[in-house]
């Protein structure tokens, strides 16, 4: 039976995709790559051929490609279902999925590491205006979560909070709480300026989704809308760029 893929279905994306595929051996170190993985991992600077995997990651990303395998080592029924993982690296968001190999007897043998360029499905291009350039990194439109080894996407306008929970994000939308393995800075990066701010260093907020502005004690804090109403801090060397912000203080 021929399967058409036609304008924005998910077969159709999802044979747009370009696919990087690593093979690691059972000490989880670089045995071989296809051309893609070639092209998207500074390979030609650091060689990592015969060397740990997390040796050609930026130090952000190591805590999460470790999980990763750690969880894709389990005994073969719990790992029955490819790992998934959600990778920023600078101008790319990376989805990562990692399988375990192993032998007639179920052994480790290895393992491969397959991954999607998705910017294109969660970014959209800002554009350039006559002062200035288009920024190298792609707006997000839409933050990936993972949950149950599969990956959702929420649009950025539903989204009223993020808030930090290490090296991952917890997601804030009408619906509730959302997880994302993003970091917040990796968010705050590509997020757009103009709807959302840096509160606190735990904290980013939609400033469409602000409610109510308030103190309590020496202490400033916001309230969003919707349900979640508990209260957001906001760093004190922030509060002065957060009212501007909201139009509460006139430009200098």
């Amino acid at each position: 039976m021929e399967v058409q893929a036609t304008g924005n279905s998910p077969l159709y994306l999802f044979e747009k995709f370009e696919v990087g595929v690593i093979h690691l051996d059972a000490g989880r170190n670089v045995v071989a790559m296809n051309d893609f993985a070639r092209k998207v991992l500074p390979v030609g600077e650091k060689q990592p051929f015969d060397k740990l995997v997390t040796s050609f990651h930026p130090e952000r990303s190591k805590p999460k490609v470790n999980f990763l395998l750690d969880q894709a080592s389990g005994c073969p029924v719990a790992s029955s279902t490819p790992m998934t993982m959600i990778i920023n690296i600078p101008e790319q968001v990376l989805l990562i999925k990692v399988t375990r190999l192993g032998d007639h007897l179920g052994a480790t043998t290895g393992f491969v590491l397959v991954f999607y360029d998705v910017t294109q499905v969660v970014s959209q291009e800002t554009p350039a205006t006559a002062d200035l350039p288009a920024p190298a990194n792609l707006r997000l439109n839409r933050i990936p979560m993972v949950a149950n080894h599969k990956v959702a996407f929420v649009d950025t306008r539903d989204v009223l909070s993020l808030e930090s929970q290490a090296h991952y994000t917890r997601i804030l939308t009408r619906d509730g709480f959302h997880f994302c393995n993003l970091s917040i800075g990796d968010l705050q990066a590509r997020l757009d300026p103009a709807q959302f701010m840096r509160v606190h260093r735990c904290f980013i907020v939609n400033l469409h989704a602000v409610a109510e502005l308030g103190r309590e004690g020496s202490k400033t804090q916001i309230v969003l809308k919707g349900k979640h109403r508990e209260p957001i801090p906001v760093a004190r060397g922030e509060v002065a760029r957060l009212r501007e912000a909201l139009g509460l203080l006139a430009k200098h």
